[in-house]
């Protein structure tokens, strides 16, 4: 298949790479022209406009955009619902607000063109492991997408299939393969939503776990009671075995042992909105939410006073999605 990326950052330029790797024709546009021509070197088709993008995908045109939420999104999709044809697909891969799908969604169907909902998640590690998406749409229209998705998506892997995961009919058989298609428009960003929230939490978990360990040795301790723990060899051993293992530990443990101090981090860790977008979400549903609202006031409060954890918790965004916490 051919389709146009727009946007060609941590993420963007990599799902144009990846599905280059499967045999699909990409089409890609961004502001910088530095970044289209190296994605040219790399196999892709080049564009130096939406117009010019528009042009060179053929029959149905399918555009993925993968922008920072809000007005460049909103621009930019309002700039191609002036060109798109009946038919066409345009598919937000970022973090939007699942609201805001909705009411997009609508605005384009009155011009007959399809929008797709895709949240993302694999960082700057997805040209390799593979993206995990939770697709919002028209069901028709997501079949149209799957061979773009299944590319993009990990794949069934070495991962054990889950015991009588199809027992029950309604259970999406992409699910094993890393995508689903969630429901109608929203849905997807919705459950991505709802991922960064518990993601949130995980990572605060992880980050006073170790704030702990690394207070062991404080002088305010009794002598005989501080510890003088190797956190990068924690790290290590709850990575093999343990019940708290996962990709966010292998993270923790890979920058403690570039440097168990921490020191390049800066320890204010931001928030991209979806965890309070899902604190929101469970006010509105009049669900308890402990866990993932702590952990959204923690980094609040880590603007004004920074900790180990903090820097852990820096750490981990700057793994999964480089993020770098600028210092202030």
């Amino acid at each position: 298949m051919k389709i146009g990326i727009i946007g060609l950052g941590r993420m963007g330029g990599n799902i144009a790479r990846r599905l280059m790797r499967a045999g699909h024709q990409t089409v890609v546009y961004d502001r910088a022209p530095e970044t289209v021509k190296e994605l040219v070197g790399d196999g892709a088709i080049g564009a130096g406009s939406l117009d010019e993008m528009k042009a060179k995908l053929d029959g149905q045109a399918i555009f993925w955009v993968m922008l920072p939420a809000g007005d460049p999104t909103d621009q930019t999709i309002e700039t191609l619902s002036g060109m798109c044809a009946k038919g066409d697909i345009i598919i937000d891969g970022g973090n939007t607000f699942y609201k805001d799908d909705i009411k997009r969604a609508k605005h384009l169907s009155r011009k007959h063109i399809h929008y797709v909902d895709v949240g993302t998640s694999g960082g700057v590690w997805g040209l390799e492991r593979g993206y995990c998406m939770m697709v919002g749409g028209d069901a028709d229209v997501v079949k149209t997408l799957d061979p773009i998705l299944e590319a993009l998506a990990p794949g069934v892997g070495t991962i054990p299939r889950t015991p009588n995961r199809m027992a029950q009919e309604g259970e999406d058989p992409r699910a094993e393969k890393g995508y689903i298609h969630a429901g109608p428009a929203g849905a997807g960003h919705f459950v991505k939503m709802v991922h960064n929230g518990i993601e949130y939490g995980l990572m605060q978990a992880y980050a006073e776990g170790f704030d702990i360990l690394s207070s062991k040795s404080s002088d305010r301790l009794p002598e005989d009671e501080r510890f003088d723990l190797n956190l990068t060899d924690i790290a290590e051993v709850w990575r093999r075995g343990s019940v708290i293992s996962s990709w966010l530990l292998d993270l923790c443990a890979s920058a403690l042992a570039h440097d168990m101090t921490l020191e390049q981090f800066s320890g204010r860790v931001a928030d991209s909105g979806e965890g309070h977008w899902t604190i929101e979400a469970a006010m509105e549903e009049a669900v308890p939410a402990h866990v993932l609202t702590a952990a959204l006031f923690a980094r609040y409060r880590s603007r004004v006073e920074h900790t180990y954890g903090d820097k852990l918790l820096s750490a981990m965004r700057f793994g999964f999605g480089g993020h770098v916490e600028m210092p202030q």
